[in-house]
C-alpha cells in the first residue's frame, strides 16, 4: 500500500551529469610531456643566491652612487654657469699684448708676441673656416649638449689599440670641452702665482681624470649659459694656431694677409689643419706639410657635405699659399734686433698691442740674403761650418737690411751682426788715418814701411809686420791703406797719439772696449759688424757720428699720434768735412788698387777696407757708395781659423753681390771724395783745436810731412 501523498514528487535522486548532445563532444587535450627531472648539482643554489645577494647590493650602491655623481655634477654646473661671465667677455684671453712692424713703406712685415686680430663671431668668419672647423673638430658639435660619450669611447678605443693609455693621445673631447680647456675651466692667469704663462697654459691641458671631470661639467655649464655659435665663437677667437697668432683672425692675417672672413676653402682648410698642432702645421715651418695637412681636411669637407665634388678638387689642385709677410718668417734677425733696442715696456714685455714703423727695405734685406746664399753655394765648400753676416745702413745710420747668420729664415737666433763681438783687425785702419786726416795731415803725406820694433813695457819687444812679410818703403798715406800695410799704420797711430785714435773710434761708434798698446792700430780690439758698419756710415755722410738705429716710431694699435720717434741717426761731428772727403778718397783706392779690387762695382764709384785678423780667425769688408754702406763680417763661431779667406777675398765677393742687388734700378752717384787732380793748393796751416789737442800744422810739403810723423815717432809734441 502506498503511502505517497498526492502532489509531492517521488523520492528517487537525479542525475548529477547530463549527457552532452553528440554534435558538441569534448575535445581531449594532447598528452603532456614527461617533465624531465633536473639534476642537481651540489651547492648550486648555494651559489645561485649569493650571486642573487651580490646583485642586490650592487644595485642598491650603483644608484645611490648615480645619484651622488649626478647630484655632485649638477651642483658643479650651477656653480660653473652662475660664474661664467658674457661670452664677449672670453674671446681675447692674452696676458700680453703683441707687436707689429712695418718697413719703411709702411708694409708689414713682421710680428711678436700673441697677435690678436680682433674679434670674429661665428656669423662674421667666412662660411668655409666654420664649416671646416667644425668637419674637423666635432662634426657632431650642433647635435650634443657638450660632451660626446661617442666620441669618448672612440678616442679610447684609438688610444688603447695604438698603445697608449685610455686618456693619453686622442682625448675625444667637443668643441666645447676645447673651448673649456682653453678657458682654463674659468682659472685666471696671474702671474704671481706661476713661472710663467707657458706654465699655465702647459697645466691648464692637463688630461687627468679629475680633470677630464671638471672639463666635461664646465662642458655642461657653457651650453646651458651659451649659444652653440657663442661657444663655436670663443673657440675661434682662443684658439693658438702657431707663430704667436691667437685667434682665427690674427692667424688668416698672419699667413695670407687677409680676414678671416675673406678666405677660401684651400685656405680654411689650412688654418683648420693647425688645430690639431699649430707648431708642426704652420706653414710657415713647412708649407708642403701644411698643404697636405689641409687635404686632409679638404676631404672631410667634402664627405660632410660642406663641399661639391668639383669645389673640394678645386681646392686640391689650388693649394693655399702664404703672403709675402709670412715668408719672411716674422722678421728674422732685424725684428730680433729692434725688439732687444727698443723700449722693454712696448716691445718685450708690453700689456699692448704696439705698432712699430722700422727702417727696413724689404727688397734690400733679399738682396743680402741671396748674395750670402749665392757665395756659399758657388764658392764655399760643402759643409763648411763657417758663418757670415751683413748689415745694410744709409748714411745717416737706418738700418735696411741685415743678415745675422747662413740660416735667414729663422727667429730668435744668434745674431752675429749684433751680438757677435770679434777683431776688427784692419777695418779698423781708417779710424788711424782718420785721427791723422783731422790732426793736419794729408791723404798724400809719406810714411814709411820698414822694419820697426817697439819696446812695450812688462811685454818687451814687439816687431810688427806686414801680411806680405816684406816692406815698401817710403808709401804715401794712401797707398799705405790701399795696401792695408801695418807698419805705416802703426807708424801713424803712434805719431797722432793712440788716445786720440781710440777717442775718434769711439766718437765714430765703436762703443765696444777699445784694446789699449801700439797694436789697437791693427784691429786687435772687438767690436759687432752693426757698429763697424755705423762707424763707416759717419766716415760716408762727411764725418758725423751715427747711432744705428731700426725703430722710426711707435704707436698703439688703434691710436693715430706716436708715442716715440726714432732715438738714432746722425750725431755730432767727429772729423771735418774735409777730412772725410779725403778718407774716403783714401778708401776708394783700397777697392781700385789695393786689397778690396775683388769688390770693384761696375761703373758706380765705392770705397771700403777689409780686414783679416790674427790666424784668420775673422775675416771682414765694410765700404759704401754715395747710397749705402755695408758691411760684411765671415768666421767661425768658436774661433776656428778660416782657410785660404782674408777680407779681400770671399767678404769682399758677399760684399760686392750685395751691392749689386741693393743697387739695382738706382742711377749711379759720385762719392762725396776729393778729386786730387782737381784739388786746389791747400792751405799751410789748421788752428782749430779738437779735444783741447792742438792740431797738427798742415805740412806744406811732403818732406814736411815726413818731418812731422819722425817727429812724433822721437817724442815730440802731438
Amino acid at each position: 500500500m502506498s503511502t505517497r501523498r498526492p502532489g509531492k514528487p517521488p523520492l528517487v535522486a537525479e542525475k548529477r551529469y547530463k549527457p552532452k548532445p553528440p554534435a558538441q563532444k569534448r575535445k581531449r587535450k594532447p598528452a603532456a610531456k614527461p617533465r624531465r627531472k633536473a639534476s642537481r648539482i651540489p651547492g648550486l643554489g648555494l651559489v645561485t643566491s649569493f650571486l642573487r645577494w651580490i646583485w642586490r647590493i650592487l644595485f642598491g650602491l650603483g644608484w645611490r652612487l648615480t645619484f651622488v655623481v649626478a647630484l655632485l655634477v649638477g651642483s658643479g654646473v650651477l656653480y660653473f654657469y652662475a660664474t661664467l661671465p658674457d661670452a664677449t667677455e672670453l674671446v681675447d684671453g692674452r696676458a700680453r699684448g703683441s707687436v707689429t712692424m712695418l718697413d719703411r713703406n709702411g708694409e708689414v712685415y713682421a710680428w711678436r708676441g700673441d697677435q690678436f686680430g680682433g674679434m670674429v663671431t661665428a656669423d662674421s668668419v667666412s662660411k668655409h673656416l666654420k664649416n671646416a672647423v667644425v668637419a674637423t673638430e666635432d662634426k657632431r658639435f650642433y647635435r650634443h649638449l657638450g660632451v660626446s660619450p661617442r666620441g669618448v669611447a672612440s678616442a679610447v678605443r684609438i688610444n688603447l689599440r695604438e698603445g697608449r693609455g685610455p686618456l693619453s693621445g686622442h682625448g675625444g673631447s667637443t668643441i666645447t670641452q676645447q673651448t673649456a680647456k682653453l678657458l682654463c675651466l674659468g682659472e685666471p692667469y696671474i702671474p704671481t702665482e706661476w713661472d710663467s704663462e707657458a706654465a699655465y697654459e702647459a697645466d691648464c691641458r692637463r688630461g687627468t681624470l679629475w680633470r677630464k671631470i671638471k672639463e666635461a661639467t664646465f662642458a655642461l655649464a657653457m651650453e646651458a649659459k651659451y649659444s652653440k655659435d657663442e661657444i663655436l665663437t670663443i673657440y675661434l677667437n682662443r684658439a693658438f694656431l702657431g707663430a704667436g697668432s691667437r685667434g682665427f683672425e690674427a692667424a688668416s692675417q698672419r699667413y695670407f694677409g687677409k680676414s678671416a672672413a675673406e678666405v677660401a676653402p684651400s685656405e680654411a682648410a689650412m688654418l683648420a689643419g693647425l688645430l690639431i698642432a699649430p707648431s708642426r702645421f704652420a706653414p710657415t715651418n713647412s708649407l708642403e706639410r701644411a698643404q697636405n695637412r689641409a687635404n686632409v681636411i679638404v676631404g672631410l669637407m667634402e664627405d660632410q657635405g660642406y663641399l661639391s665634388a668639383s669645389a673640394a678638387e678645386f681646392a686640391r689642385q689650388n693649394p693655399a699659399q702664404l703672403s709675402q709677410a709670412a715668408s719672411a718668417r716674422a722678421g728674422g734677425y732685424f725684428a730680433d734686433w729692434v725688439m732687444q733696442s727698443g723700449p722693454e715696456f712696448f716691445t718685450r714685455n708690453t700689456t699692448e698691442d704696439v705698432i712699430i714703423r722700422t727702417t727696413l727695405d724689404q727688397r734690400i734685406q733679399t738682396a743680402a740674403e741671396e748674395a750670402l746664399k749665392e757665395v756659399f753655394e758657388t764658392q764655399v765648400r760643402e759643409g763648411s761650418k763657417a758663418e757670415a753676416a751683413i748689415v745694410v745702413m744709409s748714411a745717416d745710420g737706418a738700418v735696411r737690411g741685415m743678415v745675422g747668420g747662413r740660416q735667414t729664415k729663422v727667429s730668435g737666433a744668434f745674431n752675429r751682426a749684433t751680438q757677435a763681438r770679434r777683431q776688427t783687425g784692419s777695418a779698423f785702419k781708417p779710424f788711424v788715418y782718420a785721427t791723422a786726416l783731422e790732426l793736419g795731415y794729408s791723404f798724400n803725406d809719406l810714411v814709411e814701411d820698414t822694419p820697426l820694433t817697439m819696446n812695450i813695457p812688462g811685454s818687451g819687444p814687439w816687431t810688427p809686420k806686414n801680411y806680405t812679410n816684406d816692406f815698401k818703403g817710403t808709401v804715401t798715406l794712401t797707398r799705405a791703406l790701399a795696401e792695408s800695410l801695418n807698419i805705416p799704420a802703426v807708424r801713424v797711430s803712434e805719431g797722432v797719439g793712440r788716445d786720440l785714435v781710440e777717442k775718434v773710434a769711439a766718437d765714430f761708434g765703436i762703443k765696444s772696449e777699445i784694446a789699449v798698446g801700439p797694436a789697437i792700430a791693427l784691429g786687435t780690439s772687438e767690436a759687432t759688424l752693426v757698429e763697424m758698419t755705423g762707424a763707416y756710415a759717419g766716415i760716408l755722410n762727411g764725418g758725423s757720428s751715427v747711432t744705428p738705429y731700426g725703430l722710426v716710431s711707435l704707436r698703439l694699435q688703434g691710436d693715430n699720434s706716436d708715442l716715440m720717434d726714432n732715438p738714432g741717426g746722425i750725431g755730432e761731428r767727429v772729423i771735418r768735412e774735409d777730412a772725410a772727403r779725403q778718407l774716403t778718397y783714401m778708401m776708394s783706392k783700397v777697392i781700385t788698387e789695393g786689397t778690396g779690387r775683388r769688390a770693384a762695382l761696375s761703373g758706380r764709384e765705392a770705397a771700403g777696407k777689409s780686414g783679416t785678423t790674427q790666424a784668420a780667425r775673422d775675416a771682414w769688408f765694410i765700404g759704401f757708395t754715395a747710397d749705402y754702406v755695408v758691411g760684411v763680417w765671415m768666421g767661425y763661431d768658436d774661433n776656428t781659423p778660416l782657410t785660404g779667406v782674408t777680407g779681400g777675398g770671399l767678404p769682399a765677393e758677399i760684399w760686392r753681390q750685395t751691392m749689386e742687388r741693393v743697387h739695382q734700378g738706382v742711377a749711379p752717384k759720385p762719392l762725396p771724395m776729393i778729386r786730387p787732380a782737381q784739388q786746389a793748393v791747400r792751405q799751410p796751416s789748421v788752428q782749430n783745436t779738437r779735444a783741447g789737442q792742438p792740431r797738427r800744422q798742415q805740412p806744406a810739403s811732403l818732406e814736411e810731412g815726413i818731418l812731422n810723423i819722425l817727429n812724433g815717432l822721437l817724442g815730440g809734441n802731438r
